[in-house]
């Protein structure tokens, strides 16, 4: 069915049921459409209303429900201002659930508050219900039933009461759920999107465009398209500078420090950095400074610091997995992973780049972690001359990285594949995997 007629029947079964409140209203308080129309309205105006003819304006609603002595909300949805508070309460309990990164509480309080919700009649209630529950689940990693959640929300801002800035945030979100499932390409489409409507809004949401810019600058990044990335950072530091505010601000500071570091800019990545860590200490946000903690044990290790490194992702290990967020902690130990390749020590290596596998285990949304790591205990084992167990890790990372459409990461593959080749002694085949790695690199943007 075309959209527009749903929003048509929509407002329709809407105007329908207020209608019906107003003539029950109106008998329960012995009054003919007349009385109620007193000198402001006709009577055939009133008809109309009650048929559901005709939808009054909040205005007009306001004054019928004060002729009627009821709340002019009830009068609108069926709901008094007391229950709307009521559910808004719930909703802000479940939303500040997520915020402190208690996901899985935070999907039962939507759960349990659904059918309030959907009792009041209120789309804007249900669309902020819709929304919560889908960030909350894939933050815990249900993307897939969070963009089944999106779906549904986007259908109803599409409705006219709705802005842009509602419908660019329901693409916003819908963008980073796409992104998280490695659908890159779709997720610019809709953080573009979501980047038009918003400013065509001429409504305030420069947080929410704040938020877009640094999300797509996340997307640029994955596609090696940096300068592109670097732009859509700056922007977004801009606009959280002004709105003077420390999460949205170590947010981008976090991504500014991931694209300077993808550029070789080792020093400025963890200058940014550090700002980030220092805002999140001020914020108590024990979670992020662990993820930071992650990206500067890797920056200590490109600087010629291996041991300051260790120290920090061994840091950033007990904090994550202290608060629960053991994907993320796997992240770390696979970082520990690469630091042990990198300094000789195979077993190690080995050691911790399996452990970071069976945590990343069904974690559809932390593939992008997988192929790396993959590809470290390939190197590893082929270190250790245990060359058939390397080729099964190394044709897995390159799987993965085709799954991702990363080029980087396939073609970081395929000269772990041609190594093992040349220690096999098949120079041809080893000829070939180099030559078609520095091929499609000759095609990446930097």
């Amino acid at each position: 069915m075309p959209q527009h007629a749903t929003n048509t029947r929509r407002t329709t079964q809407s105007g329908n049921r207020l209608g019906e409140r107003l003539r029950q209203l109106r008998v329960a308080a012995a009054m003919t459409q007349t009385d109620l129309a007193g000198d402001r309205f006709s009577k055939e105006y009133v008809s109309q209303i009650e048929r559901g003819k005709t939808r009054p304006t909040h205005e007009t609603i306001e004054w019928l429900a004060g002729r009627l002595g009821v709340d002019a909300g009830f009068l609108e949805r069926g709901v008094s201002a007391d229950e709307r508070r009521r559910v808004e309460t719930l909703l802000a309990r479940a939303e500040a659930l997520t915020e402190a990164n208690r996901y899985d509480e935070a999907v039962g309080e939507f759960e349990n508050c659904a059918t309030a919700v959907l009792a009041t009649g209120v789309t804007e209630l249900e669309v902020r219900h819709l929304t919560g529950e889908a960030w909350a689940r894939m933050d815990q990693g249900e993307v897939k039933q969070a963009i089944a959640l999106l779906n549904k929300a986007r259908g109803l801002v599409e409705a006219p009461e709705f802005s842009d800035v509602n419908r660019a945030d329901v693409l916003f979100r819908l963008g980073v759920c796409r992104y998280q499932l490695s659908s890159v390409t779709t997720a610019v489409g809709l953080l573009n999107e979501a980047l038009t409507l918003a400013e065509g809004s001429q409504l305030p949401c420069d947080l929410l465009r704040a938020d877009i810019l640094g999300w797509r600058s996340r997307c640029y990044r994955r596609q090696r398209d940096l300068e592109a990335a670097r732009e859509d950072v700056e922007r977004a530091l801009e606009l959280a500078q002004a709105l003077d505010d420390p999460r949205k601000t170590a947010d981008v500071y976090f991504q500014a420090s991931l694209v300077s570091e993808r550029m070789g800019n080792w020093v400025h990545a963890r200058n940014y950095a550090e700002r980030a860590k220092a805002y999140y200490e001020q914020l108590n946000d024990e979670r992020s400074v662990g993820r930071l903690l992650n990206n500067l044990g890797g920056l200590n290790f490109q600087l010629g610091k291996p041991e300051q490194a260790v120290e920090d992702l061994k840091n950033a290990y007990r904090v994550l997995l202290d608060k629960g967020s053991d994907a993320e902690a796997a992240n770390v130990v696979a970082s520990l992973a690469h630091v042990h390749l990198m300094t000789g020590e195979a077993v190690a290596a080995e050691e911790e780049a399996r452990h970071a596998l069976s945590l990343l285990e069904d974690r559809e949304n932390f593939l992008y972690h997988v192929a790396p790591t993959q590809l470290v205990l390939g190197r590893a084992l082929m270190e250790q001359g245990r060359l058939d167990e390397a080729e099964e890790y190394l044709r897995a990372s390159d799987a993965s990285a085709e799954q991702l459409e990363s080029i980087s990461h396939r073609a970081a593959a395929w000269m772990a594949r041609g190594d093992l080749a040349a220690k096999r002694g098949e120079d041809r085949v080893a000829a070939n995997l180099y030559r078609q790695a520095a091929e499609v690199l000759q095609d990446v943007r930097f």
